[in-house]
């Protein structure tokens, strides 16, 4: 299967489903491969981190006891190190057919997985400190990413600029935004009309609500040469629950 380079929808993966069990405290009684990251990496940098996150998609081609080799669709060999406190997982998105039964985690939510469970031919993402001379990652996640998915993810990365853009605010110009993001962690812009549709999580809003620094997610088109937006989604954190609260109805 032919696999994908550094890309947005790769951090993107990482982040939806990963970040949360990333930021979990270790369980003690987790085996080892699934525990939580300690390899070196500096706060922040594994993870989706407002897409300043580092990761790697590819198939793999070699197996060790610490390390998997993958090889990228542009044909470059990356090893992808992990060691005890690296969390290693599959799945999410999706849904379960029938039903769940109540120790079975949702379709939509990742699970862990041991190491030995990651095959050659397989495709695996991988997110943590990168060395760019070296080719290798010292991984603080890892992905199995089933066929289906790796497939999704390379279709959102050929229409980045194309059908959407995502990116932090960098700079806000009458009804033109700038992003700083993407792939390449490049700046990009897109302009907003009469048409364009803002939301803040579930809230309508508008475009003087959005602020410098906010995380922007756009889809629309090229017009005119310009990206025109149809509508813009402002990300936020997940809202803080208080203990014993009554979570807000979906």
């Amino acid at each position: 299967m032919k696999a994908c380079r550094i890309s947005l929808p790769l951090l993107l993966l990482l982040g939806a489903l990963s970040l949360g069990a990333v930021s979990q405290d270790p369980n003690p009684n987790q085996d080892p491969s699934q525990s939580t990251p300690q390899r070196g990496q500096r706060g922040g940098r594994g993870g989706f981190g407002g897409m300043m996150g580092r990761g790697v998609m590819g198939t793999v081609t070699e197996i060790a006891s610490d390390h998997f080799t993958i090889k990228t669709d542009t044909g470059e060999v990356y090893t992808v190190h992990y060691s005890v406190n690296t969390r290693i997982m599959k799945g999410g998105g999706g849904q379960r057919r029938g039903q769940a039964s109540d120790n079975e985690p949702p379709a939509n939510l990742p699970t862990p997985i041991k190491a030995s469970e990651i095959k050659v031919g397989d495709a695996i993402g991988a997110s943590g400190e990168i060395d760019a001379n070296v080719k290798s990652v010292g991984a603080v996640v890892i992905f199995q990413i089933d066929p289906e998915r790796a497939k999704q993810m390379r279709e959102m990365q050929a229409n980045y600029g194309k059908t959407w853009v995502m990116g932090r605010v960098t700079a806000i110009n009458d009804v033109k935004v700038t992003l700083q993001g993407g792939p390449d962690n490049a700046t990009h812009t897109f302009v907003a009309d009469e048409n364009t549709t803002f939301r803040k999580r579930r809230d309508p809003v508008t475009l003087a609500d959005i602020q410098v620094g906010d995380m922007i997610r756009a889809e629309g088109s090229i017009k005119n040469g310009s990206f025109l937006a149809t509508s813009v989604a402002v990300m936020g954190p997940p809202p803080q629950r208080t203990e014993g609260a009554t979570p807000a109805p979906q």
